[in-house]
């Protein structure tokens, strides 16, 4: 089977509200959505949705390479496309990640399988997702309790966004309203110095804290095992994955949890290869979009079936936007299922004028 065509289109996504973090924010989601079709008429589809601030290439960058590709795929094998989409993952990865994503939809559909089984047969059927609640503020508790009324049992809060003593207080505040057995995943965004992060994690002594992501603005092995030796919970490395590099994160001593955003490793199959990596250095992964379009975000859930962990994953974002590019995946009881289509499952509106 060979590819005939490779067209990409853009699309732009308003936020319900804007997203913050340590790291800036944004309040339009930006991509490209790639769609490639066979000589036997398979049509696979992709999301490329560069975000600069979490480690991807540049917009121009990104469409310059769609643009490149586009011109050079069509007739390749899928197999042979894929070796060459999956070598220059490093230098656009949110490009490489929507050409990838659309050729694996492929891949898979001509073997007849979800694209979660085809990248392991062992795939889960059902992933346990967290809740985002964004930043710490007047309707913090409020939508705590909606997302545990919801069936969620792990809430994510960016912290980093405030000094360090008006944030714990609103943190104890929360803790009191929420039931046993929910429990909070902060995320920092690398928003402090060694002292600033001992300080703060010190604070939550007490507190149902699952992970803490990123504590540290310029992560090195030595102070980040200085800070995971006086907190129980595991510090996970997101931005500072890919700021130490993998060989440091899975050496011994290693990171007791990362976090892989295929948006930002190039796609899914240099996520899945990290993962069992760290499967193998027994480090704990989590799947996590960069509140991608509805394609992005079912590519990701894959990722997270393929993964096969009891972990809460964070793919929860679809309801951060005001509208979408297709149907996204449905959290029910804080557990997103995926179904039993070939492929990725995912077929983007593409007649919507709002969006493209």
């Amino acid at each position: 089977m060979r590819l005939t065509h490779c067209t990409f289109a853009p699309y732009r996504l308003p936020l319900r509200q804007p997203w913050v973090s340590a790291r800036g924010g944004f309040a339009v989601r930006e991509g490209w959505l790639v769609r490639l079709v066979t000589d036997a008429g398979l049509i696979g589809y992709g999301d490329c949705a560069p975000l600069p601030q979490a480690g991807t290439e540049s917009m121009d960058s990104a469409v310059a390479c769609l643009s490149g590709w586009a011109a050079t795929l069509p007739g390749l094998p899928l197999k042979a496309a894929l070796g060459r989409i999956t070598a220059s993952a490093a230098g656009a990865p949110a490009a490489c990640c929507g050409l990838e994503t659309a050729l694996l939809d492929l891949l898979a559909q001509q073997a007849g399988l979800p694209l979660a089984r085809w990248l392991n047969p062992r795939s889960s059927v059902a992933v346990k997702v967290n809740a985002v609640l964004g930043g710490l503020g007047e309707q913090t508790i409020e939508r705590a309790s909606a997302a545990v009324a919801a069936g969620y049992s792990v809430l994510k809060l960016k912290v980093g966004l405030a000094a360090g003593h008006e944030e714990i207080p609103l943190l104890h505040d929360l803790v009191r309203y929420l039931p046993a057995g929910v429990s909070l995943r902060l995320d920092a965004n690398c928003a402090w110095n060694e002292t600033e992060a001992e300080d703060f994690l010190g604070a939550l002594a007490g507190l149902p804290v699952e992970s803490v992501e990123d504590p540290l603005a310029s992560p090195d092995r030595a102070g980040w095992f200085r800070l995971q030796a006086k907190v129980p919970f595991p510090l996970a490395a997101d931005e500072s994955l890919r700021i130490m590099g993998a060989d440091a994160v899975f050496n011994q001593p290693s990171v007791r949890r990362v976090v892989l955003k295929p948006m930002v490793l190039g796609g899914l199959v240099s996520a899945l290869a990290l993962a069992r990596r760290a499967r193998e250095a027994d480090v704990e992964c989590v799947v996590t979009t960069t509140v991608d379009s509805a394609v992005g975000v079912t590519a990701a859930l894959h990722l997270a079936a393929a993964v096969a962990n009891d972990l809460a994953h964070g793919l929860a974002t679809s309801a951060w936007l005001l509208r979408d590019v297709g149907e996204a995946p449905l959290v029910a009881e804080g557990v997103l299922r995926l179904g039993s289509d070939p492929g990725l499952g995912c077929c983007p509106v593409t007649g919507e004028k709002n969006i493209f």
